[in-house]
C-alpha cells in the first residue's frame, strides 16, 4: 500500500506505523466533570468501522511526521493525507 506523503509524494506503508483512529488526537478535557467516564470512553471504546475512515499514521522510516490518512478499510485504497498539524489547524480529526 502506498500513502501519498504531502511533502516526500508516495511512500511504501511499510515506512509508517498505524497509531489507530484520528479522533485519538480529540483527546478529552481532564478537568471536566465527567473527565473519568470521557477517559474511559477515549481509552477502551473503539469503532471497526468498514469503509472510509480517517486513521493516524507516523512516518517512522522517514522524516518522523504524524499524517491523517483517509482510507477505504475495506479495500485499503488510499484516499488522502495530509499532515496532522494542519488538519487540526482547521479543526477536529
Amino acid at each position: 500500500m502506498l500513502i501519498p506523503h504531502p511533502l516526500l509524494g508516495l511512500r511504501d506503508s511499510s515506512e509508517f506505523t498505524y497509531l489507530g483512529d484520528a479522533t485519538l488526537l480529540d483527546r478529552p478535557d481532564g478537568m471536566a466533570p465527567d473527565a473519568a467516564a470521557r477517559f474511559h470512553e477515549y481509552a477502551h471504546l473503539r469503532d471497526n468501522p468498514a469503509g472510509i475512515h480517517r486513521e493516524l499514521w507516523f512516518h517512522e522510516q522517514g522524516d518522523r511526521s504524524w499524517l491523517i490518512v483517509t482510507r477505504n478499510t475495506i479495500t485499503h485504497e488510499v484516499l488522502s493525507a495530509e499532515l496532522a498539524r494542519d488538519a487540526m489547524k482547521g479543526g477536529a480529526a
